[in-house]
């Protein structure tokens, strides 16, 4: 079972009983120790001696007694009043125990939209060093963040920011180094934990505050600035940390905040690749055979022609393979709502600049940090340098011919008809000369990693 630990220090404690009252309260530290829908609190005092321990849930009385005090019903009638040092401190105390004072069927709008299992698997992935050290490493993108908001250090000076799903805590340092005043570093995986230490051993200790827990449960203590993030997924939209990141616009300080990253653009574009389609239906043809150690598979080659065809393969390629300029679609997000993202349809209209047979369509995207000195892009096109994203395609079950000046008409659709974080890729294309149609549906949470690590192979011929 999960189990989350926050540790607070310095919290001057009063243990308030029906008929007497510490009143002078000492100086203590607050554990608590949380676990599925329940908290235990702990209060040590300096001599690590257990001062007070009780268990907290949804039937718990509790209220805020002042801008940095909380007070909690323990036992009966006795009580215990915490006062925090900063209202920096009294938030973390409140997120970590925010889920359990809500009554057990209220769920927030992270667990309504996702999976118990697959919340539970994208956390434990990215609490791990190694997923953080393999983004870190990824220099483009990086680099990218860091040239983003010291150039635009004008919108970061003495500013209040939000980082949303902070991982290691990079961002919020280079937040720091663009002269922020204060960065709350929200992460809810247990990198949260390394996250205070790399924080507590730098120059920004008691300047970033990590808050563990989810954007869409915690609170902050005031409005902020700036909301930082890297909420992109392949195709821009899979995990769909970009709602979370729209919801965060809660806490921000609107009409002149600022969000960074500002905008995506996710590019489609044809393109023509017979050794990838040829590929993966021989991979299916395993279930051709008839005596495979005397067993006949081919009653299922039907089954993993399809199961193949519903992947989306993530790789890079060159750029001459595409058939057609790309088309973009465009994500404004400080305008955007967490809903639009529920269903995006993108229109689809190509004049083909060769003739040859279309495969399926290539996705890649680009976003951009608009700062009041400079605009910054990341971009993920095959035309750049390789990042961790890569590029993905979708192939058609059935390819399609197109001579060169012709129409490509045709239509994705990504919509979330389940709770694993991830859409359903519909596509579909159409020669507008002939008729001929091609179209497939794809299941982004499972896609087919068949990046090499080799320079991409030229077209054929």
């Amino acid at each position: 079972m999960a189990c989350t630990i926050v540790l607070f220090d310095e919290v001057k404690v009063k243990y308030l009983k029906q008929k007497e009252e510490n009143k002078d309260g000492q100086i203590c530290k607050v554990e608590v120790r949380r676990v599925s829908e329940e908290a235990q609190l702990t209060i040590l005092q300096q001599n690590c001696i257990v001062f007070c321990k009780c268990t907290i849930s949804s039937e718990s009385e509790h209220c805020r007694a002042g801008e940095c005090i909380y007070l909690i019903n323990v036992h009966g009638d006795n009580s215990v009043l915490l006062t925090f040092s900063a209202i920096d401190a009294y938030s973390p105390l409140y997120s970590s125990l925010l889920h359990c004072y809500n009554m057990p069927n209220v769920k927030s709008v992270f667990d309504k939209r996702t999976e118990e299992s697959s919340a539970a698997q994208y956390f434990q992935f990215y609490g791990y060093l190694s997923q953080q050290q393999n983004m870190m490493q990824d220099y483009i993108r990086t680099g990218t963040y860091q040239k983003a908001m010291l150039q635009n250090y004008i919108n970061f000076r003495d500013k209040v920011v939000l980082d949303v799903g902070a991982g290691s805590g990079i961002l919020s340092f280079f937040a720091m180094q663009a002269g922020a005043r204060k960065v709350y570093a929200v992460e809810a995986s247990t990198m949260a934990e390394h996250t205070k230490k790399l924080v507590s051993c730098s120059q920004y200790a008691g300047r970033i505050v990590v808050i563990p827990g989810k954007i869409e449960e915690i609170t902050l203590p005031e409005k902020v600035d700036v909301i930082i993030s890297e909420p992109m997924g392949y195709m821009l939209f899979n995990e769909r940390m970009l709602e979370t990141f729209l919801h965060a616009k809660k806490f921000l300080n609107q009409p002149n905040g600022l969000m960074f990253p500002t905008m995506g653009d996710l590019h489609v574009a044809p393109f023509s690749d017979e050794l990838l389609y040829m590929e993966q239906f021989t991979k299916a043809n395993f279930w051709y055979q008839q005596s495979f150690h005397g067993v006949d598979l081919s009653p299922l080659r039907d089954d993993a022609v399809e199961e193949y065809f519903k992947q989306p393969i993530v790789d890079t390629f060159d750029v001459r393979i595409l058939m057609a300029k790309s088309v973009k679609h465009t994500v404004n997000f400080l305008s955007a709502h967490e809903e639009d993202l529920h269903r995006i349809e993108i229109p689809l209209r190509y004049t083909a600049h060769t003739s040859g047979t279309v495969h399926g369509l290539a996705f890649w995207f680009d976003i951009a940090f608009i700062g009041t000195i400079n605009t910054v892009w990341l971009s993920t096109s095959p035309t750049e340098s390789l990042t961790h994203w890569y590029q993905v395609r979708c192939l058609f079950r059935s390819p399609l011919f197109i001579k060169a000046g012709e129409v490509l008409l045709g239509k994705v659709v990504l919509s979330i008809s389940n709770r694993r974080q991830s859409y359903d890729v519909d596509i579909e294309a159409m020669v507008e000369s002939t008729g001929c149609k091609a179209e497939n549906s794809l299941d982004l949470k499972n896609p087919f990693f068949h990046y090499t690590g080799q320079p991409p192979a030229p077209p054929a011929g």
